[in-house]
């Protein structure tokens, strides 16, 4: 597990449609399928106000993350999410127990 990478990005849905950021996350899933480096994601919604959602992402290492994030497929995969991304912060495991 040391050595991983774990991306987390924020988003707000909009009011009148909280449906279309998991709307979106379901299709990008099934597009990133197979992306190498990718081990998995999931899509958090936060319990007291369910328009604030949160994708984490787990990566193999940060370079893996770094070479998926720096193609040119990473923005129009993922494009149909960027308007409501509130913030994003990458982070490294550097312990596990």
């Amino acid at each position: 597990m040391k050595g991983r990478a774990r991306v987390m990005v924020w988003y707000l849905a909009p009011a009148d449609d909280p449906g279309i950021v998991e709307r979106a996350y379901e299709r990008i899933s099934g597009d990133l399928a197979g992306t190498p480096g990718l081990i998995g994601n999931e899509l958090l919604k936060r319990a007291d106000d369910p328009r604030r959602v949160m994708v984490m992402s787990e990566w193999e290492d940060l370079a893996s993350f770094e070479e998926w994030e720096s193609g040119a497929e990473h923005r129009s995969t993922t494009s149909p999410l960027r308007p409501f991304v509130d913030r994003y912060e990458i982070y490294e495991v550097v312990s596990a127990f």
